[in-house]
Protein backbone atom coordinates (compact mmCIF):
# COMPACT_ATOMS: atom_id res chain seq x y z
CA UNK A 1 0.00 0.00 0.00
CA UNK A 2 1.71 3.22 -0.75
CA UNK A 3 0.71 6.14 1.02
CA UNK A 4 -2.05 8.48 0.21
CA UNK A 5 -1.87 11.66 -2.15
CA UNK A 6 -3.07 14.65 -0.79
CA UNK A 7 -6.31 14.26 -3.22
CA UNK A 8 -7.07 10.60 -1.88
CA UNK A 9 -6.52 11.95 1.71
CA UNK A 10 -9.23 14.72 1.27
CA UNK A 11 -11.73 12.22 -0.04
CA UNK A 12 -10.98 9.98 2.84
CA UNK A 13 -13.74 9.92 4.70
CA UNK A 14 -12.65 7.75 7.79
CA UNK A 15 -15.64 7.55 9.78
CA UNK A 16 -17.78 6.41 6.70
CA UNK A 17 -15.45 3.85 5.64
CA UNK A 18 -15.17 2.35 10.02
CA UNK A 19 -19.14 2.53 9.75
CA UNK A 20 -19.16 0.31 6.29
CA UNK A 21 -16.43 -2.07 7.48
CA UNK A 22 -18.58 -2.64 11.09
CA UNK A 23 -21.77 -2.58 9.66
CA UNK A 24 -20.69 -6.18 7.32
CA UNK A 25 -19.79 -7.55 10.36
CA UNK A 26 -17.00 -9.40 8.66
CA UNK A 27 -14.09 -8.88 11.13
CA UNK A 28 -10.20 -9.26 10.18
CA UNK A 29 -11.14 -12.95 9.49
CA UNK A 30 -13.81 -11.79 7.13
CA UNK A 31 -11.52 -10.11 4.93
CA UNK A 32 -8.94 -12.63 4.85
CA UNK A 33 -11.56 -14.85 3.32
CA UNK A 34 -12.43 -12.65 0.74
CA UNK A 35 -8.65 -12.85 -0.44
CA UNK A 36 -7.76 -8.98 0.58
CA UNK A 37 -4.01 -7.73 -0.60
CA UNK A 38 -4.32 -4.77 1.25
CA UNK A 39 -5.13 -3.73 4.64
CA UNK A 40 -8.16 -1.10 4.95
CA UNK A 41 -6.36 2.67 5.47
CA UNK A 42 -8.10 2.64 9.08
CA UNK A 43 -5.66 -0.25 9.60
CA UNK A 44 -2.67 1.83 9.14
CA UNK A 45 -0.75 2.82 12.16
CA UNK A 46 1.62 5.60 12.13
CA UNK A 47 5.36 5.07 11.06
CA UNK A 48 6.69 5.27 14.47
CA UNK A 49 4.63 3.56 15.96
CA UNK A 50 4.70 0.38 13.41
CA UNK A 51 6.73 -2.99 13.97
CA UNK A 52 8.26 -4.81 10.98
CA UNK A 53 7.70 -8.68 12.61
CA UNK A 54 10.76 -10.68 12.49
CA UNK A 55 11.56 -13.40 9.99
CA UNK A 56 12.61 -16.68 10.79
CA UNK A 57 12.69 -17.75 14.36
CA UNK A 58 12.74 -14.85 17.01
CA UNK A 59 15.52 -14.77 19.76
CA UNK A 60 14.75 -16.90 23.16
CA UNK A 61 12.35 -14.77 25.97
CA UNK A 62 13.80 -13.41 28.72
CA UNK A 63 11.27 -12.89 31.09
CA UNK A 64 11.47 -15.05 34.74
CA UNK A 65 9.90 -18.22 34.49
CA UNK A 66 7.97 -18.58 38.09
CA UNK A 67 7.37 -22.49 38.84
CA UNK A 68 4.40 -23.17 41.07
CA UNK A 69 5.57 -26.27 41.93
CA UNK A 70 8.32 -24.78 44.09
CA UNK A 71 8.71 -24.93 47.99
CA UNK A 72 6.41 -22.55 48.85
CA UNK A 73 9.37 -20.35 50.12
CA UNK A 74 11.28 -20.34 46.85
CA UNK A 75 8.08 -19.66 44.77
CA UNK A 76 7.05 -16.70 46.77
CA UNK A 77 10.25 -15.15 46.39
CA UNK A 78 10.43 -16.01 42.25
CA UNK A 79 6.47 -13.95 42.27
CA UNK A 80 7.87 -11.16 43.98
CA UNK A 81 11.08 -10.76 42.15
CA UNK A 82 9.21 -11.13 38.67
CA UNK A 83 6.02 -8.95 39.62
CA UNK A 84 8.63 -6.11 41.18
CA UNK A 85 11.39 -5.97 38.16
CA UNK A 86 9.75 -7.79 34.75
CA UNK A 87 5.70 -7.03 35.77
CA UNK A 88 5.28 -10.31 33.31
CA UNK A 89 6.85 -13.97 33.77
CA UNK A 90 5.96 -17.22 32.70
CA UNK A 91 3.68 -19.31 35.10
CA UNK A 92 4.76 -23.33 35.06
CA UNK A 93 3.23 -26.31 36.90
CA UNK A 94 0.60 -24.25 37.71
CA UNK A 95 -2.08 -27.12 38.05
CA UNK A 96 -3.89 -26.89 34.83
CA UNK A 97 -4.78 -30.04 32.84
CA UNK A 98 -2.57 -29.27 29.33
CA UNK A 99 -5.87 -30.64 27.58
CA UNK A 100 -8.07 -27.85 28.67
CA UNK A 101 -5.32 -24.98 27.68
CA UNK A 102 -5.37 -26.85 24.04
CA UNK A 103 -9.14 -26.91 23.89
CA UNK A 104 -9.69 -23.38 24.96
CA UNK A 105 -7.26 -22.45 22.17
CA UNK A 106 -8.98 -25.04 19.50
CA UNK A 107 -12.64 -23.86 20.63
CA UNK A 108 -11.69 -19.81 20.12
CA UNK A 109 -9.96 -21.26 16.34
CA UNK A 110 -12.89 -23.09 15.90
CA UNK A 111 -15.26 -20.60 16.26
CA UNK A 112 -13.22 -17.33 14.75
CA UNK A 113 -13.09 -19.72 11.52
CA UNK A 114 -16.82 -20.66 10.89
CA UNK A 115 -18.55 -19.18 8.05
CA UNK A 116 -19.50 -15.68 8.30
CA UNK A 117 -23.40 -15.96 8.60
CA UNK A 118 -22.71 -18.02 12.17
CA UNK A 119 -20.70 -15.83 13.34
CA UNK A 120 -22.57 -12.61 12.38
CA UNK A 121 -25.40 -12.64 15.17
CA UNK A 122 -22.90 -12.44 18.01
CA UNK A 123 -20.89 -9.27 16.41
CA UNK A 124 -22.02 -6.64 18.16
CA UNK A 125 -20.65 -3.88 20.35
CA UNK A 126 -23.31 -3.19 23.18
CA UNK A 127 -22.02 -5.67 26.06
CA UNK A 128 -25.21 -5.38 28.00
CA UNK A 129 -25.77 -8.58 28.12
CA UNK A 130 -22.21 -9.68 29.40
CA UNK A 131 -20.91 -11.00 25.33
CA UNK A 132 -19.88 -9.49 22.60
CA UNK A 133 -17.99 -10.11 19.71
CA UNK A 134 -16.21 -7.62 17.21
CA UNK A 135 -12.87 -5.94 15.90
CA UNK A 136 -11.31 -3.82 18.07
CA UNK A 137 -13.85 -2.47 20.93
CA UNK A 138 -12.26 0.89 20.40
CA UNK A 139 -12.62 0.98 16.69
CA UNK A 140 -14.04 4.64 16.82
CA UNK A 141 -12.29 5.82 19.67
CA UNK A 142 -8.77 4.75 18.49
CA UNK A 143 -6.58 6.93 15.97
CA UNK A 144 -5.79 3.69 14.10
CA UNK A 145 -7.13 -0.03 14.22
CA UNK A 146 -5.00 -3.13 15.31
CA UNK A 147 -5.48 -6.30 13.09
CA UNK A 148 -7.70 -8.39 15.24
CA UNK A 149 -11.23 -9.79 16.06
CA UNK A 150 -12.30 -10.29 19.74
CA UNK A 151 -15.02 -12.15 21.87
CA UNK A 152 -15.41 -10.78 25.17
CA UNK A 153 -17.36 -12.24 28.30
CA UNK A 154 -18.18 -11.14 31.49
CA UNK A 155 -16.95 -13.67 34.16
CA UNK A 156 -17.86 -11.32 37.56
CA UNK A 157 -19.30 -10.24 39.93
CA UNK A 158 -22.43 -10.48 37.43
CA UNK A 159 -21.59 -13.53 35.14
CA UNK A 160 -23.07 -13.54 31.01
CA UNK A 161 -25.67 -15.90 30.81
CA UNK A 162 -23.96 -19.17 29.34
CA UNK A 163 -26.24 -19.38 26.77
CA UNK A 164 -24.79 -16.15 25.14
CA UNK A 165 -21.81 -17.32 24.59
CA UNK A 166 -21.39 -19.01 21.03
CA UNK A 167 -21.42 -22.61 21.84
CA UNK A 168 -18.19 -23.60 20.13
CA UNK A 169 -16.34 -22.28 22.62
CA UNK A 170 -18.94 -22.28 25.46
CA UNK A 171 -17.80 -24.99 27.72
CA UNK A 172 -14.01 -24.37 26.77
CA UNK A 173 -13.78 -21.00 28.36
CA UNK A 174 -16.42 -21.28 31.44
CA UNK A 175 -13.61 -24.60 32.51
CA UNK A 176 -10.91 -22.07 31.69
CA UNK A 177 -12.16 -19.03 33.56
CA UNK A 178 -12.88 -21.69 36.45
CA UNK A 179 -9.31 -22.94 36.13
CA UNK A 180 -7.44 -19.80 35.55
CA UNK A 181 -9.29 -18.31 38.78
CA UNK A 182 -7.96 -20.93 40.63
CA UNK A 183 -4.46 -19.79 40.12
CA UNK A 184 -4.91 -16.72 40.30
CA UNK A 185 -6.12 -16.45 43.76
CA UNK A 186 -2.68 -18.49 44.74
CA UNK A 187 -0.94 -16.18 42.74
CA UNK A 188 -2.63 -13.35 44.72
CA UNK A 189 -1.88 -14.79 47.91
CA UNK A 190 1.79 -15.06 47.25
CA UNK A 191 1.89 -11.58 46.04
CA UNK A 192 0.35 -9.94 49.32
CA UNK A 193 2.36 -12.29 51.86
CA UNK A 194 5.23 -10.79 49.61
CA UNK A 195 4.24 -7.79 51.03
CA UNK A 196 3.94 -8.45 54.58
CA UNK A 197 0.01 -8.55 54.21
CA UNK A 198 -1.16 -12.08 54.52
CA UNK A 199 -2.57 -14.60 52.29
CA UNK A 200 -6.09 -12.92 52.24
CA UNK A 201 -5.76 -9.32 52.00
CA UNK A 202 -6.18 -9.10 48.61
CA UNK A 203 -9.53 -11.61 48.59
CA UNK A 204 -10.84 -8.51 51.74
CA UNK A 205 -10.58 -6.23 49.27
CA UNK A 206 -12.52 -8.47 46.38
CA UNK A 207 -9.47 -8.25 44.71
CA UNK A 208 -10.56 -11.21 41.88
CA UNK A 209 -14.34 -10.59 41.79
CA UNK A 210 -14.55 -8.07 38.86
CA UNK A 211 -13.39 -10.58 36.11
CA UNK A 212 -13.48 -10.38 32.18
CA UNK A 213 -12.14 -12.62 29.71
CA UNK A 214 -11.07 -12.03 26.15
CA UNK A 215 -10.08 -14.03 23.47
CA UNK A 216 -7.85 -12.45 20.73
CA UNK A 217 -7.61 -13.95 17.28
CA UNK A 218 -4.95 -12.38 15.12
CA UNK A 219 -5.47 -13.64 11.52
CA UNK A 220 -2.61 -13.26 8.84
CA UNK A 221 -2.30 -9.91 7.63
CA UNK A 222 -1.49 -9.17 4.35
CA UNK A 223 0.53 -6.02 5.17
CA UNK A 224 1.90 -6.18 8.76
CA UNK A 225 4.62 -3.90 8.39
CA UNK A 226 2.13 -1.27 8.41
CA UNK A 227 -0.38 -1.98 11.66
CA UNK A 228 -0.27 -3.89 14.75
CA UNK A 229 -2.13 -7.09 16.46
CA UNK A 230 -2.26 -4.84 19.38
CA UNK A 231 -0.89 -1.16 20.16
CA UNK A 232 1.70 -1.22 23.71
CA UNK A 233 -0.18 -0.20 26.34
CA UNK A 234 -0.68 -1.33 30.08
CA UNK A 235 -3.68 -2.96 31.67
CA UNK A 236 -5.67 -1.17 34.20
CA UNK A 237 -6.68 -4.14 37.04
CA UNK A 238 -4.62 -6.00 39.63
CA UNK A 239 -3.83 -8.95 37.50
CA UNK A 240 -3.95 -10.49 34.09
CA UNK A 241 -3.54 -14.62 33.42
CA UNK A 242 -3.08 -15.24 29.93
CA UNK A 243 -3.11 -18.06 27.66
CA UNK A 244 -1.68 -18.13 24.34
CA UNK A 245 -1.12 -20.58 21.32
CA UNK A 246 2.71 -21.37 20.15
CA UNK A 247 2.69 -18.81 17.17
CA UNK A 248 4.41 -15.78 18.94
CA UNK A 249 4.38 -12.04 18.38
CA UNK A 250 3.60 -10.58 22.34
CA UNK A 251 6.05 -8.60 23.29
CA UNK A 252 6.89 -6.92 26.78
CA UNK A 253 8.79 -3.30 27.17
CA UNK A 254 11.62 -3.66 29.83
CA UNK A 255 14.02 -1.30 29.95
CA UNK A 256 12.80 0.63 26.60
CA UNK A 257 13.53 -2.45 24.69
CA UNK A 258 10.88 -4.56 23.33
CA UNK A 259 11.75 -8.66 24.39
CA UNK A 260 10.04 -11.16 22.55
CA UNK A 261 7.78 -12.99 25.03
CA UNK A 262 8.49 -16.68 23.18
CA UNK A 263 5.33 -19.24 23.97
CA UNK A 264 6.33 -21.65 25.80
CA UNK A 265 4.03 -25.43 26.34
CA UNK A 266 1.99 -25.40 29.08
CA UNK A 267 2.82 -22.32 30.66
CA UNK A 268 0.77 -19.25 31.04
CA UNK A 269 1.65 -15.90 31.18
CA UNK A 270 0.85 -13.48 33.74
CA UNK A 271 1.64 -9.92 34.47
CA UNK A 272 0.77 -6.93 36.72
CA UNK A 273 -1.65 -4.84 36.08
CA UNK A 274 -1.82 -0.68 36.70
CA UNK A 275 -4.17 -1.00 40.34
CA UNK A 276 -1.38 -3.90 41.47
CA UNK A 277 0.78 -1.13 40.79
CA UNK A 278 -0.90 1.34 42.69
CA UNK A 279 -2.32 -0.36 45.68
CA UNK A 280 1.59 -1.66 45.97
CA UNK A 281 2.79 1.66 46.23
CA UNK A 282 5.32 1.10 43.28
CA UNK A 283 6.19 -2.29 44.85
CA UNK A 284 5.48 -4.32 41.71
CA UNK A 285 5.32 -3.19 38.04
CA UNK A 286 2.96 -2.91 35.70
CA UNK A 287 4.59 -2.72 32.11
CA UNK A 288 3.90 -2.02 28.75
CA UNK A 289 3.29 -4.58 26.06
CA UNK A 290 1.80 -5.10 22.53
CA UNK A 291 1.18 -7.71 20.12
CA UNK A 292 3.02 -7.86 16.56
CA UNK A 293 0.44 -7.71 13.27
CA UNK A 294 0.61 -11.65 12.35
CA UNK A 295 2.66 -11.99 9.33
CA UNK A 296 2.61 -16.23 9.77
CA UNK A 297 0.17 -18.53 7.62
CA UNK A 298 -1.50 -19.67 10.92
CA UNK A 299 -3.58 -17.34 13.15
CA UNK A 300 -2.45 -16.44 16.51
CA UNK A 301 -4.94 -16.85 19.18
CA UNK A 302 -4.81 -15.92 23.32
CA UNK A 303 -7.21 -15.88 25.84
CA UNK A 304 -6.73 -13.80 29.00
CA UNK A 305 -8.67 -12.97 31.79
CA UNK A 306 -8.29 -9.32 33.48
CA UNK A 307 -9.04 -9.79 37.49
CA UNK A 308 -9.26 -6.24 39.44
CA UNK A 309 -11.56 -5.74 42.54
CA UNK A 310 -15.67 -6.00 42.65
CA UNK A 311 -16.74 -3.60 44.76
CA UNK A 312 -17.15 -0.22 42.41
CA UNK A 313 -18.93 1.77 44.49
CA UNK A 314 -18.88 5.75 45.16
CA UNK A 315 -17.91 5.23 49.08
CA UNK A 316 -14.98 2.60 48.20
CA UNK A 317 -11.86 4.08 48.00
CA UNK A 318 -8.53 2.38 46.18
CA UNK A 319 -4.83 3.72 46.90
CA UNK A 320 -1.63 2.63 48.35
CA UNK A 321 -2.46 0.06 50.88
CA UNK A 322 -2.16 2.05 54.44
CA UNK A 323 -0.05 -1.02 56.00
CA UNK A 324 2.42 -0.51 53.49
CA UNK A 325 2.93 3.87 54.16
CA UNK A 326 4.89 5.19 56.55
CA UNK A 327 6.87 9.02 56.63
CA UNK A 328 9.82 7.01 54.79
CA UNK A 329 7.55 5.30 52.12
CA UNK A 330 4.92 7.74 51.47
CA UNK A 331 2.02 7.45 48.85
CA UNK A 332 2.95 8.03 45.34
CA UNK A 333 -0.78 7.75 44.23
CA UNK A 334 -3.85 9.27 45.44
CA UNK A 335 -6.58 7.56 46.32
CA UNK A 336 -10.36 6.94 44.33
CA UNK A 337 -13.25 5.31 43.86
CA UNK A 338 -13.53 2.65 40.41
CA UNK A 339 -15.80 4.57 39.05
CA UNK A 340 -13.52 7.04 38.75
CA UNK A 341 -10.32 4.61 37.75
CA UNK A 342 -12.11 2.75 34.82
CA UNK A 343 -14.11 6.31 33.85
CA UNK A 344 -10.25 7.33 33.63
CA UNK A 345 -9.22 4.41 31.48
CA UNK A 346 -11.77 4.11 29.18
CA UNK A 347 -11.82 7.72 28.16
CA UNK A 348 -7.69 7.54 27.57
CA UNK A 349 -8.06 4.28 26.03
CA UNK A 350 -4.87 2.30 25.29
CA UNK A 351 -2.04 4.69 26.21
CA UNK A 352 1.58 4.32 27.95
CA UNK A 353 1.03 5.01 31.48
CA UNK A 354 -1.61 6.80 31.04
CA UNK A 355 -3.67 5.65 34.55
CA UNK A 356 -0.37 5.56 36.59
CA UNK A 357 0.04 9.28 35.21
CA UNK A 358 -3.15 10.33 36.25
CA UNK A 359 -3.58 9.10 39.51
CA UNK A 360 -0.15 9.60 40.40
CA UNK A 361 0.64 12.79 43.58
Amino acid sequence: MGTATAAETQDYDRMAELRAFDELKLGVKGLMDSNSSSIPRFFVHPPESRVIPAVGPRPSALIPTVDLSAPHAMAAAQIRQAASSWGFFNLVNHGIDPTLLQSTIDSVKTFNEQPHAQKAPYYTRDPANGVAFATNFDLYQSKAASWRDTLQVRMSPVPADPGFLPEPCRAPLLEWGEQATSVAERLMGFLSESLGLGLEFFKGMSGLEGRQLVAHYYPCCPEPELTVGLAGHSDPGLLTVLLQDQVGGLQVLNEEEWIDVRPVPGALVVNVGDLLQIVSNGVYKSVEHRVLANPSKDPRISVAIFYSPGKRDDSTFYGPIEELLSPQNPPKYRNFTMTEYLGTFFNKGLKRNSLLDHFKL
